[in-house]
């Protein structure tokens, strides 16, 4: 299924995908797509899918009609970054392929919709964008095993964009946190795809655009570390919850990487998307 939440900022409703054009509103059945309900699992999407199922049956559907789609799941308990996970990502950014994920963390406020806009920070110099598979945590996950159990805590996959600050990244004692976590840094949506319907996701072209000229094109094969082997590592350091979502890093082709680096500024618009996974549209503004 694709689980998305539309409406204004603040006040977003669940729905459920049909296609691009129509949805079947679960607001009376589901609170929101949040920890609580992602941690029902598998009992709770089959629930879900058999409500659509007949709803849809019965012709309640209804159509998009411009109605603001916000981030596909509710603010998680955090946001758990993967540096420098494709080669020649590194490469670009001067760095050795690790040998182990590094990770980093965002504010969890820096969620917010596909569409909306993307503000540079006061005093920025060098925001930058990155296009990159997000895993979002299904159940409570602490020391895994076994791959098997990793996968069968991920819920499901959204496209998110890792908007950095790189100065404020590289530049201000060295906490990436510092130049991740920035409001509206982490667009994401328009859906979450569920784990049973995503399948493989080892295979998926992405790709990013600014002002219409391409700057990035890539695919999840070349990921140094796929995400069942980062759902795992990571729980052998810290407990992942229903809800957690976790970006899991970006091919080449990002603003830092160009000689010289290529920065975004107001009035910039990025396009964005995963196959599969939909496509974003962000302007880019000053923060007021």
């Amino acid at each position: 299924m694709r689980l998305m939440r539309i409406g204004d900022q603040g006040a977003e409703r669940p729905v459920v995908a049909i296609d691009t054009d129509t949805y079947v509103d679960v607001s009376d059945v589901v609170t929101d797509f949040d920890g609580t309900f992602l941690a029902t699992g598998t009992t709770g999407l089959a629930t879900l899918a058999a409500t659509v199922a007949e709803r849809a049956a019965a012709g309640d559907v209804r159509r998009f009609a411009g109605e603001r789609v916000g981030a596909p799941i509710a603010r998680p308990h955090q946001i758990l970054c993967v540096g420098l996970n494709y080669a020649d990502h590194a490469a670009e950014s001067g760095k050795e392929p690790p040998q182990e994920p590094i990770i980093f963390t965002k504010a969890p406020n820096t969620l917010v919709g596909l569409d909306d806009d993307v503000r540079i920070p006061r005093g920025s110099t060098a925001t930058d964008w990155e296009v990159e598979l997000g895993v979002v945590i299904g159940k409570r996950a602490r020391y895994l095993d076994s791959d098997d159990e990793a996968r069968a805590s991920i819920a499901g996959y959204v496209l998110v964009n890792d908007v950095s600050e790189r100065d404020f990244q590289l530049n201000r004692g060295g906490q990436w946190v510092k130049g991740k976590s920035a409001e509206t840094f982490n667009p994401c949506g328009p859906w979450l795809l569920t784990a049973d319907e995503a399948g493989d996701v080892s295979g998926l072209g992405m790709w990013l655009d600014v002002n219409g000229v391409r700057r990035q094109t890539g695919s999840t094969a070349d990921m140094l570390f796929d995400p069942v082997h980062v759902v795992r590592y990571l729980s052998q350091f810290m407990v992942l919850e229903p809800g957690d979502l976790i970006n899991t890093g970006t091919p080449a082709g990002v603003g830092l990487g160009f000689d010289p680096p290529v920065y975004l500024r107001p009035g910039d618009r990025m396009e964005l998307g995963i196959d599969g996974l939909g496509r974003q549209t962000q302007a880019v503004v000053a923060a007021p």
